[in-house]
């Protein structure tokens, strides 16, 4: 039996790679951005898209927040 395998990319880079199995699609992630997705399974390769998405959504907000400071 051939593996079909595919790079995914993210915001034009290569994040991870995905193996097409007999109940979907497992993912191994190459950016530490997407650790917590590897090994992950998942139905569709649209749904590594979003799952991608909200991993960066959330990682993009929490590296955004301003971080108060209090003068005395």
């Amino acid at each position: 039996m051939i593996t079909q395998r595919f790079a995914v990319e993210f915001d034009r880079r290569t994040v991870g790679v995905a193996v097409r199995l007999s109940d979907g699609f497992m993912f191994y992630a190459s950016a530490s951005r997407f650790d917590e997705l590897d090994g992950r399974m998942f139905r569709s390769a649209r749904s590594i898209e979003r799952e991608l998405k909200k991993v960066d959504r959330r990682k993009r907000s929490h590296a955004f927040r301003p971080q108060l400071s209090f003068a005395a």
